[in-house]
């Protein structure tokens, strides 16, 4: 597995997720409408927003653990039994190939 295009795909999401969290906190911290039906419509909004960045912050916590496994080179391996994990399974779930719970339930089972 070439491990330096698997970082340089990681960092690139992690760009792509942090001006996207940007871009939402700007949202959220917009002024709020006066007239309370505009103001309703907005709150549900800030809704969506706030799970669509609590998502991303979730990603970005997985994309640094993975860039970490990179560097201790122990990415693409589970790390509750220390098996390889295929390689078209790191390409689809980049960032999820620390062998967690869900993974090693998955592959394991």
């Amino acid at each position: 597995m070439d491990m330096k295009l698997q970082e340089k795909i990681l960092r690139d999401r992690w760009h792509e997720l942090t001006a996207r969290l940007r871009k939402i906190d700007t949202d959220l911290g917009r002024t709020k409408a006066t007239d309370d039906d505009d103001r309703a419509i907005e709150n549900e909004n800030d809704e969506v927003l706030e799970g669509l960045g609590q998502a991303g912050e979730d990603e970005l916590r997985a994309i640094d653990a993975a860039l970490e496994r990179i560097a201790r080179g122990t990415y693409g391996t589970c790390a509750r039994c220390g098996a390889a994990i295929s390689e078209g399974t790191v390409r689809a779930r980049a960032s999820r190939t620390a062998g967690d719970g869900e993974w090693h339930r998955w592959f394991h089972a």
